[in-house]
């Protein structure tokens, strides 16, 4: 084979494979109606590349229950990112690394409304503690940021 025959060959391959990483990751994301911070979660996430879907429900416990967050564990919106539950404003680098790990695990969560995490309003205080729901549905610390 030459080089020539070679190279043309794999341009089409690494087009695919840039074509592949390109299309946006879907999210399904389910907030309270009335709440701003999490419409501005959604725009933290599509404005990192993802596809997100809103669904608006005044059942939010019963939504992070079903997907295995425990009550204190929950935050203020559920969003399901392929495989896994992502419960608050979890910032996109936990998301990518919870992505390219494949942990098993249903999902990860920063509980409650932290100031300044993505989407709410205020300063940063402190360290975000990111917690991973096992299968189990036991949590231990996934990454702190």
């Amino acid at each position: 084979m030459t080089t020539r025959r070679a190279l043309l060959l794999a341009v089409p391959a690494v087009m695919l494979a840039k074509t592949v990483r390109a299309t946006p990751v879907s999210v399904m994301l389910y907030k309270n109606p009335e709440c701003g911070c999490c419409e501005g979660y959604a725009g933290y996430l599509r404005a990192h590349g993802f596809k997100v879907t809103v669904r608006a429900s005044n059942d939010l416990a019963e939504i992070s229950r079903k997907a295995g967050i425990p009550p204190d564990l929950q935050g203020c919106h559920t969003a399901f990112i392929e495989k896994y539950v992502v419960d608050g404003h979890v910032p996109v680098e936990v998301i990518n690394k919870l992505r390219a790990e494949q942990p098993a695990i249903k999902g990860i969560t920063l509980p409650g409304m932290p100031q300044g995490s993505p989407g709410m309003s205020g300063k940063k205080t402190g360290p975000f503690t990111i917690y991973a729901v096992g299968q189990d549905g036991n949590a231990s610390t996934y990454m702190t940021v």
